[in-house]
């Protein structure tokens, strides 16, 4: 499933795709697609995209002068287990191409596909984020770290901290891959319950003595996990392409391989959460795994 990088990663593709093109015409759904009509016709409109967490968000805006009259649209999708964006020529549409948005003329007329191979995508009118969805992990690192810390309270943390870090209402944009990556990176046994892994966080403090530069370095060298969660689906954004999912290409898979520590490599243990969610790791799984039997990548 995409994960918050790949979000980001697909909000960036339709920015620089989309930088010069102009749109026209009537947004165009699938027949078999359940999700919702667009009701929006422009004849000359921009496309700019925002992610935040496992959100994208699309913004329909048309130009000064364009018929009929009316103010931008937007639409918030959810990725599902496959869904992307792709240009395409018009007369060359991808299989599962379920939202489709035309260029207007002159010159060859293209598609901006939202491409859902399985149908688990699924898109909003209006542009609001899904409530209840904490602040993005990449984007609002702030608000996000306070968010967790002050609701350490609520059940969600009497689960293991591999469980709740899918817990969108604090982690969004953090996945199956990037958990395992996480708490590997840090030696934390995937079972241990998440509220004794984060409350100790409650109690870090740096020396007021040190200088900014000190602080700076002493956080690069000893990341906690929370500081985690933000830095490591950075990595992964930096990497480029369209990260691990259904349109990425070899080279972009190819660094995504090279860049797993744990996620699916040889030598790792996994186990299955109460979600049937496998989860690698290594060493002891924690107190609260589940009895089963373990596998060996």
């Amino acid at each position: 499933m995409p994960e918050g990088p790949e979000l980001h990663l697909a909000s960036h593709f339709v920015n620089e795709a989309c930088r010069e093109l102009v749109f026209g015409g009537c947004v165009e759904k699938s027949p078999v697609s359940r999700n919702p009509e667009v009701p929006f016709e422009s004849s000359a409109y921009h496309i700019s995209a925002l992610a935040r967490g496992k959100e994208l968000r699309l913004t329909l805006s048309p130009l000064p002068g364009a018929q009929p009259p009316r103010g931008p649209l937007a639409l918030v999708f959810r990725f599902g287990m496959t869904g992307s964006f792709q240009l395409v020529p018009s007369d060359a549409l991808p299989p599962h191409a379920h939202l489709r948005f035309y260029t207007a003329p002159p010159g060859p007329r293209l598609a901006l596909c939202f491409v859902d191979i399985r149908r688990f995508g699924h898109w909003d009118l209006g542009g609001k984020w899904q409530p209840g969805r904490g602040p993005c992990v990449l984007l609002e690192y702030e608000q996000f770290r306070e968010n967790v810390l002050r609701n350490l309270a609520d059940k969600a943390f009497d689960r293991p901290i591999c469980e709740a870090l899918l817990d969108q209402r604090f982690f969004n944009g953090i996945g199956n891959y990037l958990r395992a990556e996480i708490l590997y990176r840090l030696r934390i046994p995937p079972f241990e319950k998440a509220r004794t892994v984060l409350e100790a966080l409650q109690q870090r403090r740096l020396s007021p003595e040190l200088t900014l530069s000190q602080k700076i370095r002493a956080k690069l060298q000893n990341p906690d996990l929370l500081e985690l969660c933000h830095s490591v689906p950075k990595e992964v954004v930096q990497l480029g392409g369209k990260g691990y999912g259904p349109e990425s290409t070899e080279e972009d898979f190819a660094a995504f391989q090279a860049w797993l520590q744990c996620y699916g490599t040889p030598g790792m243990s996994s186990l299955r959460d109460r979600h049937g969610r496998t989860i690698w790791f290594q060493g002891d799984p924690g107190p609260l795994a589940p009895k089963g039997k373990l596998r060996l990548t």
